[in-house]
């Protein structure tokens, strides 16, 4: 599902936030026999996040729990600001936005379920996941073909590289150029 307005909404974003449980992980809790808290996340989801702040939106994390795993998958994906453990997230938000006075239009919100409605009906942009709640999918600007965990983010990701112009010109840097042999022999004359 899009919106009609996604496009010109998606042009304005300078700041992505992901709800973690349900977007950037399938949702399900894991805890091993000792109670250590396990879960599992996405690579696609990981490089779509890594390229959109290539084109120079900014992402965070904005989740209602608290824990070191999401502490560690965001250093290990330089995001740019993390907020945990606030389980009214428009608080939060708005919070951090007396510090970073950055318009709502220009931030978008990528949540699951019920708690994230409280931002997702404010901001610019509302994006969501396949198995996101009815009433959140209703309240969206845009739903991913793919579930929590699964390269939602990644799609996410993509959707709003493609709306700002940005898709093909990072694509390229993963393509070898046209005439160059990439199994160690080359049709060019050599130097």
């Amino acid at each position: 599902m899009t919106d009609s307005r996604f496009e010109p909404r998606a042009r304005r974003i300078q700041w992505l936030f992901l709800d973690v449980d349900g977007v950037l992980t399938d949702g399900r809790l894991y805890f091993s026999e000792r109670g250590d808290e396990l879960k599992a996340f996405s690579t696609l989801d990981g490089l779509g996040i890594k390229l959109l702040r290539r084109s120079g939106v900014k992402v965070g994390i904005l989740s209602g729990r608290n824990t070191q795993l999401v502490a560690r998958r965001a250093e290990s994906l330089g995001l740019d600001l993390v907020i945990q453990g606030r389980e009214d997230k428009w608080e939060a938000l708005s919070e951090w936005r007396q510090q970073c006075p950055i318009p709502l239009e220009a931030i978008a919100f990528m949540g699951d379920d019920w708690p994230d409605l409280t931002i997702m009906t404010r901001v610019g942009l509302a994006l969501t996941v396949a198995n996101a709640h009815s009433a959140v999918v209703e309240r969206s600007h845009w739903q991913s073909s793919f579930r929590g965990g699964e390269g939602a983010v990644r799609e996410a990701c993509d959707q709003l590289l493609r709306a700002r112009g940005d898709y093909e010109r990072l694509l390229s840097d993963y393509i070898a150029p046209a005439g160059r042999d990439t199994t160690g022999t080359s049709d060019a004359p050599e130097a």
